[in-house]
């Protein structure tokens, strides 16, 4: 954890351009909502190297801006160091879980690592937030909604967590 901040979280997917930073905005925003951004950092990046330094997917910028959510930061792809830094890493699926458990080895102590949904009020048994990126627009459209619903959920576990 950073000192500057009471919190910090880190959502990771395969590349960084879709599902990460779509989780990184929302929470973002959801933070200032409630006055919360100076106590938690927020970030993202990707088990894979395949676009570092690329700007968010278009479509998860298009659907983020429909809902007043600015994305930032370019793609980066997450490290052992990450599991010091941050004191909960949210994997967007179960791959990212497996591929995070293997880096998480490296690390006698560290963050909590958790699959995102695990937070999700309306989870269905399938806690994997569903890559959009071969898909249509619609794809991003029910992302969102799914990130989003699981960042409020979160926020209110936060909330509790710091006593506010």
């Amino acid at each position: 954890m950073t000192a500057e901040y009471d919190v910090s979280v880190l959502y990771v997917c395969l590349g960084n351009i879709c599902r990460s930073p779509l989780g990184e905005g929302v929470l973002a925003h959801r933070l200032e909502e409630e006055d919360l951004s100076s106590r938690v950092r927020v970030d993202s990046a990707g088990t894979g190297a395949w676009h570092l330094g690329e700007p968010p997917d278009p479509r998860s910028t298009e659907v983020a801006l429909r809902h007043g959510i600015a994305l930032r930061g370019l793609a980066r792809r997450v490290s052992v160091e990450d599991f010091h830094e941050f004191d909960y890493i949210f994997a967007m699926d179960r791959a990212n879980l497996q591929d995070l458990r293997h880096l998480e080895s490296q690390v006698e102590e560290g963050a909590r690592l958790n699959l995102f949904r695990e937070f999700d009020p309306d989870k269905d048994g399938d806690l994997d937030v569903p890559d959009p990126y071969y898909g249509g627009p619609d794809g991003f459209d029910v992302m969102f909604d799914m990130i989003d619903r699981t960042c409020a959920a979160f926020v209110e576990h936060l909330v509790s967590e710091l006593s506010v």
